[in-house]
């Protein structure tokens, strides 16, 4: 993307503010002039009566206001709105163990791991992934529990350990859900055309390939830090299981602390599926999570300023967006609000080798040192940073950056101080 496009993008939105200001302006002279007009026409009014009060000037119309964090796509039907706050209700929602919580499970309410600084949004909650390296390769430790650890249980009888037998281990914090909708509808062909032949700036990159259960298709992933989930369905299901011991039609089987199926027989009282659908209306909670994810709009932004101008054309030069893609669209939708719209993600969506930023845990086909680039939108309000949250700042994100992105880190540290500051101000931005 050239600076002449990317700087389109993100003026817009001003210039559109600004449009609307003017347009404000002119009705409101227009509306004066009028008033003024009408009132010489008039007939002078008798001495003896009372003149009635001017009728105040219609106000102009108001430029649209940016959206806060946590609020529905613009454009959404009625109906559609309706999905969203039903789903944004389930979303708050805490579980019990009757309602099938557990019996091993990381917090009992989606808002619990997603509420920062709005409801879909990030945390600094942490989860548990190990594993075991031997010769090269992974094991991810199934029949012990992993490679996720639930640290909560409804009974202490339950509760998970990382086993002995674990030499890796990771730590991965929860990621904002804004924008999951703009991000689900960008098609496959678009992820995949990001990926290069040749490096480019060091950059190589490649896709997340994974079966998607919701679909039974073969999807780019483009969900988690691993690129993990291609599907909002998908992703809900997982999440219900896995963070919350919830099961579902997708996801049917629960759990064993650390692979100890006769334990699981004790502690689990709740028959499975325990998301059961509404004949009503065909939907699960699982389905209403995915309504609401899908419908919630992306992260606000800030006005461009002269700073953030000059940021953004670093940010290009630096070779950033080499794997912080600015913006990709979404193909054609039957909802509007997701029908060819400009996503202004800063992801290209694509696994790229970071040396010793990986986590060390494989999954689907991304290897031990693979990470999904993560979004940059939002960026002002999602910290700590990096999968395990081991950058309080901006910068110091920048400054851990390996593998593929080692020579753009190199570039970053050439800059001056001011350079540096206009970078950071312009990403705080988006």
């Amino acid at each position: 993307m050239t600076f002449a496009t990317f700087t389109h993008f993100v003026t817009s939105r001003s210039r559109t503010m600004a449009a609307a200001a003017v347009g404000a302006a002119v009705l409101l002279s227009s509306a004066v002039g009028s008033a003024q007009t009408a009132q010489t026409a008039q007939p002078a009014q008798q001495a003896t009566e009372e003149a009635p009060p001017p009728p105040p000037p219609p106000q102009p119309p108001q430029p649209p206001q940016p959206l806060r964090y946590g609020e529905p796509l613009v454009g959404l039907t009625a109906n559609q709105l309706a999905d969203f706050m039903e789903g944004r209700e389930d979303f708050r929602n805490v579980e019990t163990p009757a309602t099938g919580l557990g019996p091993i499970f990381n917090r009992d309410s989606c808002v619990a791991c997603h509420g920062v600084p709005a409801i879909g949004g990030s945390s600094r909650i942490f989860v548990t992934r190990f594993g075991h390296v031997a010769n090269g390769v992974f094991d991810p430790l199934t029949s012990l529990g992993g490679s996720l650890l639930q640290e909560r249980a409804i009974s202490p009888d339950g509760l998970e350990r990382v086993p002995p037998q674990a030499n890796v281990i990771a730590k991965r914090q929860s990621t904002p859900l804004f924008g999951l909708g703009l991000i689900e509808a960008i098609p496959d062909a678009t992820i995949l055309r990001g990926v290069r032949a040749t490096r480019v700036n060091g950059v190589l990159g490649k896709a997340s390939m994974v079966q998607d259960v919701a679909t039974g298709r073969r999807l780019v992933g483009r969900f988690g830090w691993k690129g993990q989930q291609a599907n909002l369905l998908t992703f809900s299901g997982d999440a219900y299981l896995n963070e919350m011991g919830i099961t579902s039609r997708l996801f049917p089987t629960e759990n064993a602390p650390n692979g100890n199926v006769a334990l699981l027989t004790k502690l689990d009282k709740v028959r499975d599926p325990e998301d059961q659908v509404d004949p009503a209306n065909g939907k699960g909670d699982i389905d209403r999570l995915a309504d609401f994810m899908r419908f919630i709009a992306a992260p606000p932004t800030a006005p461009v300023t002269a700073s953030t101008a000059f940021g953004a054309k670093i940010f290009l030069d630096t070779g950033c967006a080499s794997c912080h893609t600015p913006m990709m669209m979404t193909g054609p939708s039957p909802v509007a609000a997701l029908n060819a719209k400009a996503v202004m993600l800063y992801s290209d969506l694509l696994l790229h080798d970071m040396g010793t930023l990986g986590d060390g845990i494989v999954q689907g086909s991304a290897g031990p040192r693979d990470m999904k680039t993560p979004p940059l939108w939002g960026l002002n309000v999602s910290g700590p940073y990096l999968h395990d949250g081991r950058a309080d700042t901006i910068e110091a994100a920048i400054q851990a950056h390996d593998g593929e992105a080692r020579i753009i880190k190199d570039n970053y540290l050439k800059l001056n101080a001011d350079q540096k500051k206009l970078l950071v101000d312009f990403l705080k931005s988006i």
